[in-house]
């Protein structure tokens, strides 16, 4: 057995993969890349994590974990109505772009003589947020493979 010392040793083995590498059958690479999130360095499907953040971007965040697809903002008060504010969870579940990939919790609160007491959050307001996440993913999506 011969041995080469590793600068040696590593160009020897590049010499020898170079010529592997143009062993491509002369198949064309595909112009648009379908599956995103499975060469991302992110753990969850890349459009539905950019299009939670374009979504909540007007919130303040709190914590943000693209490989556990969290995203978590702070309390955010509408200025039209400043006697109530929400915090909203976002949870991305897959690595695939599917409407039941994503989960969203939201919790509101409602202020009451300058204490802020825990009201419900109407189920529409999730599934409107879940729609405009979903809704941005997809044009994200075909924005990618159109261009």
């Amino acid at each position: 057995m011969i041995r080469l010392p590793a600068p040696k040793l590593a160009f020897a083995m590049l010499a020898l993969a170079l010529p592997l590498a143009a062993c491509g059958g002369g198949k064309e690479r595909p112009k648009a890349d379908l599956a995103a999130s499975k060469i991302t360095t992110i753990g969850v499907n890349s459009y539905l994590w950019r299009a939670s953040l374009d979504t909540l971007s007007f919130m303040p965040l709190v914590q943000t974990d693209s490989n556990g697809g969290v995203i978590v903002t702070d309390w955010y008060i509408n200025p039209a109505a400043p006697t109530e504010r929400v915090k909203v969870t976002v949870m991305i579940l897959d690595q695939d772009l599917r409407a039941d990939g994503l989960r969203v919790s939201a919790l509101r609160e409602v202020n009451q003589g300058g204490q802020w007491v825990a009201a419900p959050v109407k189920a529409a307001t999730v599934q409107k947020l879940e729609d405009a996440i979903l809704t941005r993913a997809r044009d994200l999506r075909r924005g990618s493979v159109a261009g």
